[in-house]
């Protein structure tokens, strides 16, 4: 089974709310797993959000759009992500795959989506992502990784930054054999994530220009409009990437002290 796993809450620190925010009439967490239906080699596609009252709104449009949903902890993800994969009927000692997407995606690209989980499902890697080190636009990013890796995570992580954001116990260790699949040229400089009102702002420019109802935008389309309207790219271009897993290790430093 290859299964994505799309973690949605509206208690985001940058822009609450932003999961469920309109983005050309239709909320941003549609559009993710609109544009995820489109990757041949997925077999399920669940939402993993919170047990908050605030994300009952998650788990209600999602139960509209006919999509699964998990509910776990605030702020231990790994933890969410691997009731999820059990939840969702994924075994240790199978050919059982993650692939991890985060609700400030409404670009994910399934043609990443299929080449990773192509690789996954033919090799013997344990993890497979194109951002580590990233040379694809902010916003693009995908990780997959085996159901036994995410199990150990699960068990063995203790850093907060590590249950925050799920994969950096699997990507620091060397027991797990791991693959990053780069582009050229290097486009990381671009901005096409959800974290900031900069940020919608750009992303709803893009979406009133090229959206149109029943199909998704192509990535190709995306930066050739950018390309063109050097203008509108800028106006997020000045925001941090990964801002959230650097604040995270910021505050593992201070507990440590």
């Amino acid at each position: 089974m290859i299964a994505a796993i799309v973690q949605a809450r509206m208690g985001s620190t940058r822009l609450p709310g932003k999961v469920l925010m309109n983005l050309a009439g239709r909320p941003v967490l549609w559009h993710i797993v609109t544009r995820l239906k489109h990757a041949a080699l997925l077999d399920r596609i669940c939402v993993a959000t919170t047990l908050g009252h605030e994300d009952d709104a998650v788990e209600e449009a999602c139960r509209q759009w006919g999509v699964p949903v998990c509910r776990g902890p605030r702020d231990d993800v790994l933890s969410r992500y691997y009731a999820c994969a059990k939840q969702i009927g994924m075994q240790p000692g199978r050919k059982d795959f993650v692939v991890r997407i985060t609700a400030d995606c409404p670009f994910v690209d399934p043609a990443i989506v299929d080449h990773l989980a192509g690789l996954m499902a033919r090799g013997q890697y344990d993890y497979a992502s194109n951002v580590d080190p990233p040379s694809f636009p902010d916003g693009l990013d995908v990780e997959i990784f085996s159901f036994d890796a995410l199990e150990t995570a699960a068990r063995e992580a203790s850093l907060p930054s590590d249950r925050e954001h799920v994969t950096p116990f699997i990507r620091k260790n060397i027991a797990f054999l791991k693959y990053n699949y780069a582009r050229t040229p290097d486009t990381s400089g671009l901005r096409l994530t959800l974290d900031t009102a900069e940020d919608f702002r750009m992303i709803s420019m893009v979406y009133d220009a090229l959206y149109r109802e029943g199909g998704i935008i192509p990535v190709s389309g995306v930066l050739g409009f950018l390309d063109a309207r050097p203008d509108i790219a800028a106006i997020n271009a000045r925001s941090q990437r990964n801002e959230g897993y650097d604040k995270s290790l910021s505050r593992d430093r201070m507990k440590m002290r």
